[in-house]
Order: C-alpha cells, then structure tokens, then sequence
C-alpha cells in the first residue's frame, strides 16, 4: 500500500507521511481523483470485497467526501462486482 501511495502524489498532496495513510484514505482518494488504471490497482492491493467494505461503512457516516457521481458509480459498481 506505501509503495501504491508513494508512486501517487498527485492522489495525496495534502501530506508527505504516506505510511500513517490509513485504507479508508487510501480508496477515498483514489475513488475521487485517480484515474480507472489506479483504482483496479488499488483493488488488487485492498481486494475488491474490502475495497467494498470499507465504501459502504464510509457511505454510512452522515458526511462523507464522495461526490454524487462517485457514490452512484461505485455503488453500481461494487454491487455487481463485488457480491
């Protein structure tokens, strides 16, 4: 996961401490700003059932930071893939 998010500044430019980076940070940032090549990825690394998990326990909080378009997509996504 380090080595994932070292080789992806543009995906965490608000710190440089990328091993205190936890899961749930790690695929909220790629789900928002990376590119469809660093979200597979990131699903190899995670698996996609935990990638899942951790989406929709982060989908259960009254605020989140997932756009409309992200929550819809990976919703589907994770539904049909996932289960």
């Amino acid at each position: 996961m380090e080595k994932f998010v070292k080789n992806r500044p543009y995906l965490f430019w608000s710190t440089l401490n990328y091993k205190k980076l936890s899961a749930e940070i790690v695929l909220e940032n790629t789900l928002n700003y990376g590119d469809f090549s660093d979200v597979l990825l990131l699903f190899k690394i995670l698996g996609l059932k935990q990638a899942a998990l951790i989406f929709f326990k982060q989908l259960k909080n009254k605020r989140h930071n997932y756009p409309p378009a992200i929550v819809n997509y990976f919703e589907l996504y994770f539904r049909q893939y996932a289960s």
